[in-house]
């Protein structure tokens, strides 16, 4: 069955677990990711009519996820403080080290522009080719493949300072 032939409360259950995920990932919160994601449903119901005959009415939505949190980031974010700084271990067998690890790529993830996070996540978390990513951007092709080679760069410059400084 496809978005069209569904109705919105419908889809929402099919879907909603997925969106969380998806905000998660974009607002590193999950308040933030509950949020984004209410502000998004409830402007994509009253627009649903229109939504589900679009192309692809995930896609869609997603972008709108996208944009609540941006939006919210614009009156809000800029209060927030940044967490503390969690010390990445040397490597180990230690399971623990595969956990830093992994906090330490989501932390410096999580300090890149959100333009630029937002395009790690769709490409990276969401598996996203670049057309895909610059339509829920609303950019250019080019200009995601930008997004994304410069947050890598960024990401790999401040892992392996933060790596040198813990050698």
């Amino acid at each position: 069955m496809t978005a069209g032939e569904l109705s919105f409360d419908e889809w929402v259950s099919a879907r909603v677990p997925a969106l969380i995920r998806f905000a998660y990932l974009v607002t590193g919160s999950q308040h933030a990711a509950e949020d984004a994601v209410q502000t998004a449903l409830t402007s994509a119901c009253e627009r649903w009519s229109r939504i589900q005959r679009a192309d692809d009415p995930d896609a869609y939505v997603r972008r709108m996820v996208v944009n609540a949190h941006v939006s919210w980031w614009r009156r809000f974010g800029r209060r927030e403080s940044a967490v503390p700084e969690v010390r990445v271990l040397s490597a180990a067998a230690d399971p623990a080290v595969r956990i830093a690890e992994d906090d330490a790529v989501w932390r410096v993830c999580a300090g890149l522009g959100r333009t630029q996070r937002a395009a790690i996540v769709l490409r990276f978390f969401e598996d996203l080719e670049y057309a895909e990513i610059a339509r829920i951007l609303g950019c250019a092709e080019a200009t995601a493949r930008s997004h994304v080679h410069r947050a890598l760069a960024a990401m790999r410059t401040e892992l392996e300072a933060e790596e040198a400084d813990h050698a």
